[in-house]
């Protein structure tokens, strides 16, 4: 699924610079009381889509039609960053589409299995009958599937069980079959898939894919952003990608995989999500990441910053107002949806009947004062506060830059 989630700034900015310049604006009391009407359905008006950190993928298409380049776009949207090359790098990737505890996949040219905790790789026998291989846990052993049955198959070494980890490897993409409601599918994927075992004593087993960095770029690019866009928005996302990857795996060595394929991380489709316009962006910024201070920078992206790019945090993720972002085809710039306040009466049972919503702290500046930070729910009976990513979250919005539409004194629901 695609999640798409000024003068662009010149030269190298110190940090110095990037601290004071792109400060977080303090949060304010935004004293904002939206009464609701007596229908219960109130109107919400929003901007972009997504957190709002870092670069904007609409924002860099925006920004490429314009005649930008990417690398001055990843300028823009990460300031004070430097653009840099890469060692070569191998990615651990949890495959979370994978929820059984094997790793399953399809018979394929010169499919090896490897023990890692012995060090030795067998080839598989080809066998026209066989038409599936899979690495099981608990106990760790390599089987086949023939004529309807699996078994166990024998090591050259006479063994049936893993020693360590067990791993498919091929040299061509790899079949792996994956649960889905009803059966299965299957997925292909470069590199190796490994059998890992999430924590001692554990039972189960995950599945995880062991792919070089570029490799794993080009299953991510059009699963993040269009394939049918240009190629300076489609480098900049090669670029942030694989940075944002890079930061993962560094802050998380603690961890048996470096990153995974959902959203949580991002979005990673295999050979599935290969196309030629984002292969060829990806050959383009080939190992190419931004690193702050010497370090790969977290370059978090979103689908669309509303014109304003909301703090992350970092120096590199500044609030700025963005105008790129507000192009023809971006259809998320601007946003007005309808909410029944009933279902927060149903969630937070407590209010009583909902009188009024009162915004009292919003952050990044821009329309409205910013996105919403907190808010309080006012009921008959009692009061709730939430946060803005709740209130986001309950009723499904794009973003948390909303405001709520004006109520009439003489269609306000009473007090009492």
């Amino acid at each position: 699924m695609i999640r798409l989630k000024a003068v662009l700034a010149l030269g190298v900015v110190s940090t110095l610079t990037v601290l004071s310049q792109y400060a977080a604006p303090a949060s304010k009391a935004a004293g904002q009381v939206h009464y609701v009407p007596v229908d219960g359905e109130g109107k919400v008006m929003g901007h972009g889509y997504g957190h709002g950190h870092g670069m904007s993928q609409y924002g860099a298409e925006g920004a490429a039609r314009a005649g930008k380049s990417y690398r001055r776009i990843l300028s823009f949207y990460y300031p004070g960053t430097n653009l840099g090359g890469l060692k070569k790098t191998r990615l651990r990737v949890l495959i979370t589409a994978d929820t059984t505890s094997d790793v399953k996949v399809s018979p394929a040219r010169g499919l090896r299995v490897r023990d890692r905790g012995l060090g030795q790789t067998w080839t598989l026998p080809r066998d026209p009958a066989i038409d599936r291989w899979r690495i099981m846990g608990s106990p760790d052993v390599v089987q086949f599937h023939r004529n309807g049955n699996w078994r166990t198959w024998t090591m050259p070494n006479g063994r049936t069980r893993l020693k360590g980890v067990g791993e498919f490897r091929a040299n061509v993409p790899i079949k792996l079959w994956v649960p889905v409601p009803g059966g299965e599918v299957s997925k292909r994927y470069r590199g190796s898939l490994r059998s890992v075992k999430p924590s001692a004593g554990a039972n189960h087993r995950d599945t995880v894919n062991v792919v070089g960095i570029d490799r794993f770029v080009r299953g991510v690019v059009s699963a993040e952003m269009p394939a049918s866009w240009s190629q300076r928005a489609l480098r900049a996302q090669a670029v942030a990608a694989r940075t944002y990857a890079i930061h993962e795996r560094n802050e998380n060595r603690w961890r048996y995989y470096d990153t995974c394929d959902s959203p949580l991380c991002q979005v990673y489709n295999g050979v599935g999500a290969e196309t030629e316009p984002t292969d060829r962006a990806v050959r383009a910024t080939r190992r190419q990441i931004l690193r702050y201070d010497g370090r790969a920078a977290f370059t978090q992206f979103t689908a669309s910053s509303g014109g304003r790019t909301s703090y992350g945090g970092r120096p590199y993720l500044p609030t700025q107002r963005d105008p790129w972002d507000d192009w023809p085809g971006n259809s998320v710039h601007d946003w007005t949806t309808r909410i029944d306040t009933g279902r927060l009466e149903r969630r937070y049972p407590s209010l009583g009947n909902l009188i009024s919503i009162d915004v009292f702290r919003r952050t990044d500046g821009g329309e409205w004062g910013g996105r919403v930070a907190r808010l309080r729910l006012n009921g008959s009976q009692n009061d709730v506060r939430l946060s803005g990513e709740d209130f986001r979250s309950i009723y499904g919005m794009r973003s948390t830059w909303f405001t709520f539409g004006d109520t009439a004194t003489s269609e306000r629901r009473p007090t009492l």
